[in-house]
């Protein structure tokens, strides 16, 4: 069997995979390729396409013949449908159609595990969990894979599968349970800022090391379907040679290509009603999917100065109701750039709105749509972090935030030039007020594929070749200790938080936290809180901050519930510990208790991989 390197992108709106045979000599064979993935894009017809729309139709009964919804694979396919035809037809039955699993796997605030997709549909409509559906994409690149590699089964290959830098503890975790429900048995997170600048890497080759110098600092902006996610890396000098760490993460921003589709549907939509053609629910919908269209048109074609947006009519007026529109480059360029990326001051922070006592449950999407706010508290939240971390490889003494000399884009939103333009625009009116050069951009890649083909060149890189980012936990991780105090009537203990793993933590080390007095409850269910941090880089295991409520450095992830076995004697009491931290090779966060003066030991796993 020929092993391969293989990167899968698995994106909000668009899934890829690209590869290279690894040869046993050299370490590399031919050249990169990207996968051809067989998807139906009309009943009765399959086309390859390199990019698999990340969506998910439920038809009703009898909805399509036959075979209408037939794979290479699986001629008689009937129950779902993934790709192209579950993106343009599900925006005619909406209700049907499952999107943004992707940013559901990441919402705490929801039963990930729980068939709640499509969110709020009628009772009739089947569900899947947000970990199905993305399984569901997964196995269908296996799928399109071992058709054509019939002699080297995507199950028996290594897998780097990327992820949002920004995706927590618990987001990532839920990946790897989708690729194991997919048949990927061998799998390597990646976070996908690092993938894009892996593929830049790739596509320079040896002109890498006199594009970038020690002392710089790439900024990659990556704005995607879903989400925008900011990473710093550092270039550095390591015994003369050039090295890479990434130094920092953004949050998880669910903002992205689909804020912009429905700020286009809402302006198209009030044009229309202006001239008396009011849309319903129905019909909003798909004017959101035409004008998703088409921005593609007019962004793949500079040459293109209007794109066609058509919203068919409803009930017997299917035909003759059918609603036109048009949407124009100049409209595209001024609502997507000053609504996204308005200029703004480098000391402006994200607005946010003050809330009704009642909100209806879905995707906690970002209040702000100003990318480039977001930007500017990113890059001074990191400044005020790193002036004060005692290894910090950039400096930033002086500075009001993070001056990146670099940027790297990466995400289909920028195929739209005016917002890279925008963008660097801003960026350098802030380095200029700050007395810094401006920061230039490191141009060179493709923007729909380089996240899948640097997550293949990664693969290479695990084998011992070429260059690779370092930077171990992206985030410190802390559990919480409740303190022990006299009942107060209405008050409860407050929580600590204690640092079991610090910043840039490295896979296959351990660390004992210092002794102190810990009980642990067994025999009984219980709940252990975590929490964790971007910007707190020099807390050190047994590091104890004091309470978490409402702390502003601290992020609560996911809990975990579960009921610790004990002997018979110690169920319902509290057991002294002393803990143990270690982050494994495969990137879990294990955080061990030892009995004191006992035979006892339990184990909790969080998987905290920002990287391998």
């Amino acid at each position: 069997m020929t092993p391969y390197a293989i990167g899968i992108d698995l994106g909000t709106t668009h899934c890829a995979v690209s590869y290279f045979p690894l040869d046993a000599a050299q370490g590399r064979g031919s050249e990169q390729s990207m996968l051809a993935i067989p998807q139906v894009t009309a009943v009765g017809a399959v086309e390859e396409r390199l990019l698999l729309p990340s969506f998910l139709y439920l038809p009703a009964a009898e909805e399509f013949p036959a075979g209408g919804l037939g794979l290479p694979w699986d001629r008689t396919r009937s129950e779902f449908v993934v790709g192209e035809v579950a993106r343009s037809h599900g925006c005619k039955v909406p209700m049907r159609l499952v999107g943004s699993a992707k940013s559901w796997l990441c919402h705490h605030g929801v039963d990930r595990l729980s068939a709640i997709l499509p969110w709020q549909a009628p009772a009739e409509v089947p569900r899947v969990s947000p970990l199905e559906a993305s399984a569901r994409y997964l196995r269908h690149l296996r799928e399109a894979w071992d058709q054509q590699f019939t002699g080297a089964p995507l199950s028996e290959q290594e897998v780097v599968l990327t992820v949002p830098a920004s995706f927590d503890a618990a987001a990532r975790e839920l990946t790897l349970q989708a690729a194991q429900q997919a048949g990927l048995a061998q799998v390597t997170l990646l976070e996908e800022p690092q993938a894009a600048l892996y593929a830049w890497c790739e596509a320079q080759g040896e002109r890498f090391r006199q594009r970038v110098r020690p002392g710089e600092v790439i900024l990659v902006v990556d704005v995607g379907g879903g989400t925008t996610d900011l990473s710093l890396i550092a270039v550095t000098d390591e015994a003369g040679e050039v090295a890479l760490t990434r130094v920092a993460v953004g949050d998880h921003i669910l903002l992205g290509g689909d804020n912009m589709d429905l700020t286009l549907a809402h302006t198209v939509g009030q044009r229309l009603a202006a001239e008396g053609r009011r849309l319903d629910a129905w019909q909003f919908n798909a004017l959101t999917f035409a004008c998703r269209q088409g921005k593609e048109q007019l962004l793949s074609d500079p040459k293109l100065k209007r794109a066609p947006l058509i919203v068919p009519g409803r009930g017997s007026a299917l035909v003759g109701g059918t609603i036109k529109a048009e949407l124009s480059r100049a409209e595209l360029d001024r609502l997507l750039t000053e609504g996204f990326f308005p200029p703004t001051a480098v000391t402006e922070a994200p607005q946010t709105a003050r809330r009704t006592g009642l909100a209806q449950m879905a995707l906690p999407y970002a209040q702000d749509p100003a990318i480039t706010r977001h930007l500017a508290a990113f890059l001074t939240r990191q400044a005020r972090a790193l002036a004060g971390a005692h290894d910090a490889p950039v400096r930033v003494q002086g500075q009001t935030f993070v001056h990146p000399t670099a940027v790297l884009f990466n995400g289909g939103v920028f195929k739209a030039t005016p917002l890279k333009e925008r963008l660097l625009e801003v960026l350098n009116g802030w380095l200029a007020d700050d007395g810094a050069p401006p920061v230039r951009e490191l141009a060179g890649t493709e923007l729909d594929l380089a996240v899948a083909r640097g997550a293949a060149y990664y693969g290479w890189v695990r084998q011992g070749h070429g260059l690779r980012i370092r930077g171990g936990t992206a985030r410190a991780y802390y559990v919480g200790i409740e303190t022990a105090m006299p009942a107060v009537p209405g008050v409860e203990p407050p929580v600590k938080a204690l640092c079991v793993a610090p910043f840039g933590m490295e896979e296959g080390t351990q660390a004992d936290v210092p002794p102190q007095e810990f009980g642990l409850v067994v025999g009984e269910p219980t709940r252990f809180r975590f929490f964790a941090s971007t910007v707190r880089r020099d807390d050190r295991v047994g590091d104890l901050v004091d309470d978490v409520a409402g702390h502003p450095e601290l992020e609560e992830v996911a809990p975990i519930e579960t009921t610790l076995v004990g002997s018979a004697d110690a169920a319902g009491r509290l057991v002294p510990v002393n803990l143990q931290a270690a982050v494994t090779e495969v990137g879990t966060l294990e955080l061990r208790c030892l009995e004191k003066a006992g035979a006892g030991r339990w184990k909790l796993e969080l998987n905290v991989r920002m990287k391998e």
